[in-house]
């Protein structure tokens, strides 16, 4: 029988989102659909019956895997098939994740695992519409959890806020905010921008936060009328006694290694050793206290005293003020043979960043349901285990090290310059070489530095922080350039990133219930003072790009052509373009609007294909003179091919100043003549002359000769002489 299917609807700027339930995946914890136009995504929330032993984490999972049939295509790769997540699915993946895992009880150790497949794509971004159905699944399910959360897109044209914004409009946008949160707060937010003022951003959080209530609204309706009974969390809880002993033990230990500076190893180092003595000492002293609840009360009381020492007496545990930023040293052209590099260390962050430029083709083909195809910015990320201290095994690129990747590369898009300006592909690589808090913002001021390093003409120099909050409900702390003891025991991690003129990435994770726009406007100004501090400090290093491009940079000539004549630089089966590029060395791309880039090494394989390129694609002119080769004889004259595929005809008349008997005596096949255009007829056909050249004369002069002189003792009106007549006669050939 078929099953019951209900529906709930909620508008958002006059745009309708669909949910639905009962239809799919009867057996999972909770399974829906969300649709918004012709764009539909499911989604399937599972909880695992029992909880995972030793571990101090939710083990929750959360997977986006895009389905080419969603958008009537079929894969692309060899074996026709989805493979391993892209780029942009696993970023989906995280940004859903993020707004869902701070809403789990905490403690809770069972595994927990959604899905989400495209089930039909179109016009609208699947991202907002995949942390909707993953909300809803969980909202629906057995699983114990605070929300629903609802998320929308917020765009900006012509100055004028949008609304969950389509492709389309997003290609005229200079915003591109992603805001997801409950009713009472913001919980993420993830953005791109146009260096837009800090004002702007704000009145944009205030305005995605008001849209997304509708949707909370259709789901808390869901969950009450299809919901099934949430399950009881099964959660590690230490008892009270317990925390309160190990707070008394540590609280003046603590408190003094506190009171002095401290770096990332000795900070670690020292809580290391004073938890490994409380472990010991309580242990010994009772046999049912295990190591394992040492350490977990050891690790509560170690935030307890930390947070308080922050929002009491505004004491990091570096010795720093909230708004302090770590000391800064840069570098450039650290790298002879890399076309640009860049050190930028903060602290005990650093990152090395180095640039390379390619040619258009070298661009990333792109695969999926977005109607981009191809990407000719790319940012690479790498986050190794030696700039932690640690050692662990190598298992290609993390989904963080693709989400910061993904960061910087926003960050860093609206000042690079567009292919029409800078005909180049650009791959920056961030290696992070030491890490302690930020280095994706690291990695953004480090990009930087490379990119004005290699000579890339970017529109303005971009800087980027990472900042923290630490609050207990009434009192709070915004602190400026977090580092990691802070990132793991505070309660926001908020990274910033932009121009002098304005943000260019944004991106937020919480661990509490929310945050207030109030709260996210002070973080923003007071990011924006630490950003122009790290900016001042990178000027001192470079504080523009070079005049030149490195030395090993590839040159990149533009040439525009006739569109109807690419078929002549590509020839059969690409044989032209291979042949120019196998004798000139340089390498060729065409548009197909007729503009084509030559990249060469040096100066002299430049000139050798742009002019066999203009050779190809030049039209011949009356009155132009050019030096071509005899390819056949007549009776009646002389063919020339004056451009490659293109001959004209001399007759015998316009061959010398004086009368001659025979074409050869002037012009034998393979002979080299300098000639004029005389003329070219409706059909194409082109008249030269030899005796125009010799005699200098003008074009005008030329089009009143073009007639034949003599014929060499034949009819001049008609006849074997008549030039005109033969059908071969003066023909744009094709050879």
């Amino acid at each position: 029988m078929k099953p019951e299917v209900k529906r709930y609807t909620a508008t958002v700027a006059g745009r309708t989102f669909v949910f639905e339930t009962g239809k799919l995946a009867p057996q999972a914890g909770g399974a829906v659909t969300v649709q918004l136009g012709d764009a539909v995504i499911f989604a399937a929330a599972t909880m695992s019956p029992t909880a995972r032993e030793g571990i101090d984490f939710l083990p929750l999972s959360v997977f986006y895997e895009e389905r080419m049939y969603a958008g009537g295509r079929i894969p692309g790769s060899f074996f026709r098939r989805e493979g391993r997540p892209h780029t942009e699915a696993t970023l989906i993946a995280r940004l859903t994740d993020r707004p869902l895992r701070p809403l789990f009880p905490k403690g809770m150790r069972n595994d927990i695992q959604v899905l989400m497949y495209s089930l039909s794509a179109d016009d609208n971004p699947i991202d907002i519409l995949a942390i909707n159905a993953a909300s809803a699944a969980v909202a629906i399910s057995n699983i114990p959890w605070d929300g629903p959360v609802g998320a929308v897109r917020i765009g900006r044209v012509n100055g004028e806020f949008v609304v969950n914004p389509t492709f389309s409009e997003l290609e005229q946008s200079d915003l591109d905010l992603r805001v997801a949160g409950t009713r009472e707060a913001i919980l993420m937010v993830e953005c791109g921008a146009d260096e837009v003022p800090e004002d702007v951003m704000v009145a944009a959080l205030e305005l995605g936060y008001k849209s997304i209530q509708p949707l909370v609204d259709a789901q808390e309706k869901m969950a009450a009328e299809a919901g099934k009974t949430k399950s009881e969390p099964i959660v590690t809880i230490l008892s009270d006694e317990l925390k309160q002993k190990v707070f008394d033990l540590v609280k003046d230990p603590m408190n003094a290694l506190l009171s002095k500076p401290l770096s990332k190893d000795e900070f670690y180092g020292g809580m290391d050793e004073l938890r490994d003595k409380i472990i010991a000492e309580l242990t010994a002293e009772d046999e049912e206290i295990t190591e394992k609840d040492v350490k977990n009360a050891f690790g509560e009381a170690e935030k307890r005293i930390v947070r308080e020492r922050i929002l009491s007496e505004g004491k990091r545990p570096d010795g720093r003020g909230p708004k302090d930023v770590r000391p800064i040293w840069c570098e450039v052209d650290v790298s002879p043979r890399a076309h640009g590099s860049g050190i930028f260390t903060r602290g005990e962050t650093q990152a090395l960043t180095l640039a390379t430029l390619g040619t258009l083709r070298e661009s990333q083909e792109l695969d999926n349901l977005t109607p981009h195809d191809r990407k000719r910015y790319m940012h690479h990320y790498n986050f190794p285990p030696f700039c932690t201290g640690e050692v662990r095994p190598l298992r290609g690129q993390s989904r963080r090290e693709i989400g910061h990747g993904a960061l910087a590369e926003r960050a860093l898009l609206p000042v690079i310059p567009p292919k029409e300006d800078f005909p180049y592909t650009l791959r920056l690589v961030s290696e992070i070489m030491s890490s302690n808090g930020s280095s994706s913002m690291a990695s953004v001021c480090g990009s930087t530095l490379a990119l004005m390093d290699t000579g890339v003409p970017i529109k303005a120099p971009v800087s980027g922080v990472a900042m923290g909050l630490v609050t207990d409900g009434e009192r709070y702390q915004i602190l400026t350039d977090i580092q990691g003891s802070e990132d793991h025991l505070g309660d926001m991690d908020f990274k910033v990133a932009g121009t002098e003129k304005g943000i260019t990435a944004l991106q937020m994770d919480i661990k509490i219930s929310g945050l207030s726009t109030e709260l996210m406007a002070e973080a923003l100004e007071q990011s924006h003072q630490a950003r122009m501090h790290i900016l001042e400090k990178m000027m001192e290093t470079i504080d523009k790009p070079r005049p030149e491009l490195k030395p090993h940079v590839p040159r990149v000539t533009t040439v525009t052509i006739p569109v109807d004549k690419i078929g002549a630089i590509i020839g059969p089966g690409g044989k032209t373009i291979r042949a120019i590029q196998e004798e000139t060395g340089a390498r060729i791309d065409i548009e197909e609007d007729g503009t084509v880039f030559i990249a060469t090494a040096d100066g002299e394989s430049e000139a050798m294909a742009r002019q066999r390129i203009e050779a190809l694609t030049e039209t011949p002119i009356v009155g132009r003179i050019y030096t071509g080769r005899v390819v056949r004889t007549t009776d009646f004259g002389a063919f020339v091919q004056i451009l490659p595929n293109t001959d004209g005809m001399v007759h015998i008349s316009q061959l010398d100043s004086e009368r001659i008997e025979k074409v050869e005596d002037v012009a034998r096949v393979g002979d080299e003549i300098t000639v004029m255009v005389t003329n070219i007829d409706p059909m194409g056909k082109i008249r030269l002359s030899r005796q125009a050249v010799l005699e200098g004369w003008t074009a005008e002069e030329a089009l009143a000769h073009d007639r034949p002189r003599n014929s060499g003792g034949r009819n001049r009106s008609g006849g074997r002489s008549g030039g005109n007549r033969n059908s071969r006669g003066g023909s744009n050939r094709r050879r």
